[in-house]
């Protein structure tokens, strides 16, 4: 069998580090997994002072006041470490902060389906001009993830949570 065949096959199979490894090597790094089948990066800059930003990004429980799809089921503190549980567009997801840099980065790590492990990162760079640019990267593997969703479906999702979060924030 040749390479070029076998590398893409491999790549559908690709999960990932484990779980521990992606939370600790990568998230808590500022890092998102490189060799995922899926990462995407989308950025907004928004009309409001990065303390806003902060403060409506970082109240989770807001989030489905909001953003569509989102539900919360299981929040206690943001803080590293700490574990919560929610539920987007109807998928169950199990999440642990990383990183929570008030006023520059929220990070955490997740799975859903029990095989799928993703990286979230937003972070946010005040402006000279009172305006905070939000950045939103992520990395998704998982077996066969590929034959279901695509990175143009992950940056769709990101670039809609960003424009929710602009009108949250105005």
């Amino acid at each position: 069998m040749s390479t070029n065949l076998k590398e893409p096959y491999m790549s559908l199979l690709y999960s990932g580090p484990s779980l521990a490894v992606l939370h600790e090597e990568y998230a808590a790094r500022g890092r998102v997994d490189p060799d995922a089948q899926l990462t995407s990066s989308s950025t907004l800059v928004m009309d409001a002072p990065v303390d806003r930003v902060w403060k409506v990004m970082a109240d989770l429980r807001t989030w489905p006041s909001w953003v569509s799809g989102i539900r919360i089921l299981e929040l206690g503190e943001v803080r590293p470490g700490a574990s919560f549980r929610w539920r987007l567009n109807g998928v169950p997801l199990r999440s642990r902060f990383a990183v929570v840099e008030p006023l520059r980065e929220l990070t955490w790590t997740g799975t859903f389906l029990g095989c799928y492990r993703a990286v979230d990162r937003h972070v946010l760079e005040p402006l000279d001009d009172g305006r905070t640019r939000v950045t939103v990267e992520e990395s998704l593997a998982g077996p066969l993830l590929p034959l279901f969703y695509r990175e143009p479906m992950l940056r769709a999702n990101h670039e809609r949570w960003l424009s929710d979060l602009a009108r949250a924030v105005a």
